[in-house]
């Protein structure tokens, strides 16, 4: 068992939303309702619209435009992840990583980078900010 995972075979009650729901191995239920049919239907219409590449969000501005384009939407996931549960160091220290490895080109103005980090969901607060960022995307 890993996170927050919890594997319960048999009936319990949803205390959040006051449904009672039945999971076995071969058949989950809620309120009576068969949910593996809609629940393979929408799992499938998901990964059928990211292959055809309509994601909703922008890509990340600084992919190498040389990549294909399912890997260019692993490196924009990748930094986005990065941007989000990273300190500015390990952002800064992956991104010069992916400039090596040929994955993306990075700007030279260090607040351009910071925009774009921001709008992926960095942080802005105590040890984010621009200046500190600047800091450490120069080195």
């Amino acid at each position: 068992m890993a996170g927050n995972t919890v594997y319960v075979q048999g009936s319990y009650v949803d205390v959040h939303d006051n449904e009672v729901v039945n999971l076995s191995i071969d058949k989950a239920t809620v309120n009576g309702v068969d949910i593996n049919d809609n629940l393979s239907d929408s799992l499938s219409d998901n990964l059928s619209g990211a292959k055809e590449g309509q994601r909703s969000e922008e890509q990340f501005h600084f992919v190498h435009p040389e990549l294909d384009e399912d890997e260019a939407w692993r490196i924009h996931d990748a930094v986005k992840r990065a941007a989000a549960h990273q300190r500015v160091p390990e952002i800064c220290a992956y991104l010069k990583e992916l400039k090596q490895k040929g994955k993306v080109m990075l700007p030279s103005a260090p607040a351009v980078m910071y925009s774009e980090l921001v709008r992926l969901g960095m942080p802005t607060g105590g040890g984010f900010s621009e200046k500190h960022f600047s800091n450490s995307y120069t080195k």
